[in-house]
């Protein structure tokens, strides 16, 4: 699984630049993203806007990212194309997530 992060206004900003978070990959997914949230940003945006298809794996993987991150760090999304955005909505994970439409996000922290 391929990223890039970014340190913005203090908020720690990954972009997938893979197209899929399956199955194949999630476990990939989750070994990378614990590398790149170990600097000390309160604040994690995970920019989805390259990502065009989500399955229950790529959907387990990213909650496990948010898990690992709490309780005193958030995991935000961003960027969801309509096929992701629906998968977060059927399984109701847009309640669980602040979701973004698009970066750069408004320079405020999340509580």
């Amino acid at each position: 699984m391929n990223f890039s992060a970014s340190l913005q206004d203090g908020i720690l900003v990954i972009q997938a630049l893979d197209d899929r978070i399956d199955a194949a990959g999630a476990i990939q997914f989750k070994d990378r993203m614990r590398e790149l949230t170990q600097t000390a940003s309160d604040r994690v945006v995970l920019d989805l806007s390259r990502v065009a298809f989500v399955d229950s794996s790529g959907l387990g993987a990213v909650v496990a990212v948010l898990k690992a991150l709490a309780p005193y760090r958030k995991l935000e999304l961003a960027g969801l194309t309509p096929t992701v955005q629906k998968v977060f909505r059927l399984t109701r994970m847009e309640q669980v997530f602040t979701i973004h439409d698009r970066l750069p996000l408004p320079l405020r922290h999340a509580n």
